[in-house]
């Protein structure tokens, strides 16, 4: 028996000399890492539909279609009435898939767009782990399946759409923005360090491009020039010509290269509204679609949507504007993004992906109003009497429920939020006209069919930004006001 056990124990030691250097931590945040995904992977299953790559598969067929010779807007997919309603420079970009069968292209989308999403998901978050203490990797691990699990991305991955990679380009001048201040921020504190990165790296750090992903992003869909617009609102001329230029110049090449095309989609095809659905459809979350289905009418009231859109497109891009100027270009993009989902005529519910950084600006900013409470405690002597207490600080007791109170609304409204995206209460409750009214099952009924419309309006109503977050657009800020100052 010894021998046997001694035999055994030696049978061990490579797994013992594998597992020394492994951290049980690390070990246990791979499992939560695990345990989220497994969760994601049943919410989908639970809240998800059946999906086929339904878009990915007019998609494929267009292109198909028109790598034979035929009029790319003439292409109606098999059984349906549905064509290609995206500008002809999205139809160069998709062209490749041509020539690869329809499921690989649309198994190729979904790793793009979960490497897009996963990409975004490490920018947005960074900056808050690092000031919290957080790894990335294990962050990101949680975030990334938490995201699938919404009904934008599901949505977007299970019909093989494009929306996660217009993101993508949209966040990648974010996060350009973020470095070009960064450097002029170093730059006006004299700071000396010799940047010895190569010319390319030089030029990718430098963030002179920012706005080069809104252009291409606008190419590809219109409504994405609304954020040339909140750029040129905010003075920041250099990624808005920028992003102008980009999209002027892929135009007018993609003129060159299918000029035919091009002509029949800006003369004719971008005004055939009827092309993409109804507006009262019920996954067309847009304020247009809320207003369609009020009135239990298939075509929204055109003087009533354009008022109300107004309304909101100037309530979106002021609060957008205040969140820039307050240092937090984030929850400025987010509130560009929203806006674009609540005024334009059609948006489908897998085009929402603005409301995942709406919740991680929510969550962020129940955890800095916690931590803000706290430092106030701590200023004012009022800690926790007990172990815990501060050397040197003394004073009275304070409630320790007081800074967990202080962020509560946040936390409660980043976790509704993201419940309600997951539940995703619209489908149970769908009707078409004409044979099923809109109120066949009363007022809860419409409510719950107009949901994730009413929480867009709400956030561009409310969404709160954090004060000084972003600390390069809050110095630029800090720097030209001196200068303002200075010249008076």
């Amino acid at each position: 028996m010894p021998a046997t056990v001694g035999r055994r124990v030696e049978r061990l030691a490579p797994v013992r000399r594998l597992t020394r250097g492994i951290d049980r931590r690390t070990v246990l945040r791979i499992g939560v890492v695990a345990a989220v995904a497994y969760a994601a992977w049943l919410a989908i299953g639970a809240f998800g539909r059946p999906y086929n790559f339904f878009d990915m598969r007019i998609y494929h067929g267009a292109m198909v279609w028109w790598a034979g010779g035929e009029p790319l807007y003439e292409f109606v997919a098999p059984k349906t009435t549905l064509g290609f309603t995206y500008p002809p420079f999205a139809g160069l970009a998709m062209l490749p898939m041509a020539h690869l069968p329809m499921a690989v292209a649309g198994w190729l989308n979904v790793i793009g767009s979960v490497a897009a999403l996963t990409v975004v998901l490490a920018a947005l978050l960074r900056p808050i782990v690092d000031r919290l203490g957080w790894p990335l990797w294990f962050t990101v691990g949680i975030a990334v399946p938490l995201a699938i699990a919404t009904e934008p991305v599901r949505e977007t991955l299970g019909y093989g759409q494009v929306n996660l990679l217009l993101f993508a380009l949209i966040m990648a001048d974010l996060v350009a923005l973020r470095w070009r201040g960064r450097r002029g921020t170093r730059h006006r504190a004299g700071d000396g360090r010799v940047d010895r990165a190569g010319p390319l790296r030089r030029f990718v750090l430098s963030g002179v491009w920012a706005g080069a992903g809104i252009g291409l992003a606008t190419s590809v869909k219109l409504t994405p020039a609304l954020f040339i617009v909140y750029l040129m609102l905010t003075r920041q001329w250099r990624a808005a010509f920028t992003a102008i230029g980009t999209a002027a110049g892929v135009t007018l090449g993609t003129f060159a290269v299918a000029g035919r095309d091009s002509a029949a989609y800006f003369t004719s095809v971008l005004w055939q509204t009827e092309r993409v659905g109804a507006a009262d459809m019920t996954p067309n979350q847009s304020l247009a679609g809320v207003l369609a289905r009020l009135y239990d009418s298939i075509e929204t009231p055109g003087l009533l949507w354009l008022s109300f859109s107004v309304l909101m497109l100037a309530l979106g891009l002021s609060r957008a504007m205040s969140a820039r100027a307050d240092g937090d270009e984030l929850t400025a993009f987010t509130l560009v993004g929203l806006t674009t989902n609540v005024i334009s005529p059609i948006s489908w519910s897998h085009h929402l992906v603005w409301v995942i950084p709406a919740v991680i600006v929510l969550a962020d900013a129940a955890v800095r109003r916690r931590d803000a409470s706290r430092g106030l405690l701590l200023r004012a002597g009022q800690v926790p009497s007990g172990n815990n207490t501060p050397a040197g600080v003394t004073g009275l007791r304070a409630p320790i429920w007081f800074p967990t109170l202080t962020g509560l609304r946040h936390a409660v409204a980043a976790l509704g939020l993201y419940l309600l995206f997951v539940i995703s209460p619209i489908w149970p409750y769908e009707h078409q006209l004409p044979e099923v009214s809109h109120y066949q099952d009363g007022l809860f009924g419409a409510l719950m069919e107009n949901s994730l419309a009413l929480a867009l309006i709400v956030l561009v109503a409310a969404l709160p930004w954090r004060p000084g977050a972003e600390p390069a657009f809050y110095a630029d800020r800090l720097h030209r006001a001196g200068l303002v100052r200075a010249g008076r």
